[in-house]
């Protein structure tokens, strides 16, 4: 039986996370599509182009965090194209765009809204990944990654004019707790409200313990 396009599209896009830190390393992308696998169960989307997305999406983040590129999700789109026009896979021109899309759309700081299914699937799946249990991990990942504390108390939130958080705890107040006013499904906001409200039970545990009230 022939390999789908997703498929074939997962190795070439595994290869470029040989050297990527924990907080947006392979295993973030499996999360990712096993999420979006959730998600399309309720909906109707294009597996060839959502899949395809969902593996490429973050090609680009490791030369984003090592200072190479400055937006990993423009230079992923770019990435896409040249890899799926240029290695003999059965796609067409609009095919590629709408993988491109996807990958613009999904990052949280960018202004792309997303305007097709694939896209708002792709996006739900990966800011519910930075949500819940599995979220908590990987912000205390990124905050070891960029030599950031995990809390400050000279450094509350309503002092922090940092637009991420100069912590990894205001990280969590400053982007962590909006994601759900993100999530283009319904499917994606009712699991990002479970998750939302595991991540203000440890908030508030974390921040006790570190007042030492708990």
């Amino acid at each position: 039986m022939a390999e789908t396009l997703p498929e074939a599209v997962r190795p070439r896009a595994k290869s470029y996370f040989e050297n990527v830190a924990p907080a947006h390393d392979w295993h973030h992308v499996q999360r990712v599509a096993a999420l979006a696998e959730t998600l399309a169960e309720e909906y109707d989307p294009d597996e060839r182009i959502l899949f395809s997305a969902v593996w490429l999406h973050d090609v680009g983040r490791g030369r984003e965090d090592r200072g190479e590129i400055d937006d990993h999700s423009e230079w992923g789109a770019e990435e896409a194209a040249r890899l799926l026009g240029g290695s003999g896979f059965d796609v067409t021109d609009a095919e590629i765009g709408a993988v491109q899309h996807c990958i613009r759309a999904h990052r949280f700081s960018n202004d792309v809204d997303a305007e097709t299914l694939e896209a708002k699937l792709l996006s739900d799946a990966d800011n519910l990944d930075a949500l819940g249990a599995v979220g908590i991990g990987r912000v205390f990942c990124y905050g070891a990654e960029r030599g950031q504390p995990m809390h400050d108390p000279a450094v509350p939130i309503d002092a922090d004019e940092t637009r991420a958080g100069a912590t990894s705890v205001n990280h969590f107040h400053k982007k962590i707790l909006r994601l759900p006013e993100r999530m283009y499904t319904d499917a994606g906001r009712r699991l990002a409200e479970e998750r939302r409200e595991f991540v203000e039970t440890f908030i508030e545990q974390f921040e006790g313990e570190a007042a030492g009230d708990r």
